[in-house]
């Protein structure tokens, strides 16, 4: 089998914030926070002349302005997770979809696509989405 190879790069930003999970039978169903870990995964076939796949600072950035509006907030108030949970899962969702959203045309023609977001709960417990 031949697969192509590419140029993976990962940032990790964290937010802080409040939530409960709606329906669930447990502790979860009561209010309570953490201190979320966002690790969100880019790829592309080639370096650019300076050889960098993708400037982590731009990448950083991007996932900095996503989830700033989400930082020290309850999310089950916060759109769109005061109609949905706001398990892990659909945080690495949402936040993949809204960053496939921003990158650019440009970036997606020379071959950067956004491979995976993961949210982390606590150091031992994670969901992905990508």
């Amino acid at each position: 089998m031949n697969k192509e190879r590419v140029f993976g790069v990962k940032v990790m930003l964290e937010f802080a914030a409040a939530h409960h999970i709606r329906g669930y039978d447990g502790e979860c169903a009561r209010p309570h926070g953490h201190n979320f870990k966002v690790e969100v995964e880019a790829q592309t076939r080639g370096l650019n002349p300076i050889g960098l796949s993708l400037d982590f600072k731009e990448l950083k950035k991007l996932v900095k302005a996503l989830i700033e509006r989400f930082d020290h907030q309850d999310l089950n108030t916060v759109s769109p997770f005061d109609d949905i949970n706001p398990t892990a899962e659909t945080l690495a969702r949402y936040f993949f979809e809204e960053l496939e959203r921003g990158i650019s045309r440009e970036a997606a023609m020379s071959g950067l696509r956004l491979r995976k977001v993961t949210v982390w709960e606590n150091d031992r417990s994670a969901a992905s989405f990508g």
